[in-house]
């Protein structure tokens, strides 16, 4: 019998239950910090230290942080059905808790890329400087996906979508874009789970929504999967 797909699009409110500071809450990143100022080209160009200052930070505070219950849950999912991980996180809170298959859709704080070489990305652990370079003399800048540039990622993801046979959605009100038009990618028979305490509409689908926070509802999905399509 073969394994039924799972796909789940997780956002921000997965991170925040390992402690990570949200970009959209009310005492989020962005109450702290101006868009324009930090996550745009142009911030880049204007003030390349700034930038790199903000997500040195978020580096850092990474490494103090460590997957949660919902993390692990999901990466146990891959014992019994074909598991992909769509996120919109820049963390590696996933991958740390043994998911195999994570797609990043806004890049990952772990890696950097050239201002010159598109093709040269890199892993990094410490900090990026104002004249640190790749190969070919272009300064290094996060491996971020800023605001106004373009989602590379994205048809990749929707073709793994567009695969699900059960689409969960975690940690993300679906309410940023071209992220959250994702799910108009998945079939119509999809069966869909929701994850989050607030109330979130998907028009059109019927979903079963778990309001509890991913930390407590993704393990309590994972035995209900596992039991519901007899993995056991």
């Amino acid at each position: 019998m073969d394994k039924k797909r799972v796909v789940l699009l997780t956002g921000a409110g997965v991170s925040a239950d390992s402690g990570l500071e949200t970009f959209r809450a009310s005492d989020g990143l962005w109450a702290k910090h101006r868009i324009e100022d930090v996550c745009t080209p142009e911030a880049l160009e204007r003030n390349p230290k700034l930038v790199l200052d903000f997500y040195n930070a978020r580096r850092r505070q990474l490494k103090n942080v460590r997957p949660n219950a919902g993390h692990y849950a999901v990466a146990k999912l891959e014992e019994y059905f074909d598991v992909d991980v769509v996120t919109q996180n820049v963390d590696d809170l996933h991958e740390r808790a043994g998911s195999k298959n994570v797609l990043h859709l806004h890049g990952e704080l772990t890696k950097c890329r050239s201002v010159l070489d598109p093709l040269y990305i890199a892993d990094i652990e410490g900090d990026i400087h104002v004249g640190d370079l790749c190969p070919k003399g272009g300064q290094l800048r996060p491996y971020i996906v800023f605001f106004g540039e373009a989602v590379p990622m994205l048809e990749k993801a929707a073709r793994i979508v567009a695969k699900a046979d059960i689409l969960i959605v975690a940690g993300t009100s679906l309410a940023v874009y071209p992220a959250a038009g994702l799910v108009g990618y998945a079939p119509y028979d999809t069966v869909f789970y929701i994850l989050d305490p607030s109330p979130i509409q998907i028009g059109g689908r019927r979903v079963i929504h778990m309001k509890k926070r991913f930390a407590e509802s993704m393990p309590e999905l994972t035995n209900i999967l596992v039991e519901k399509y007899n993995c056991i």
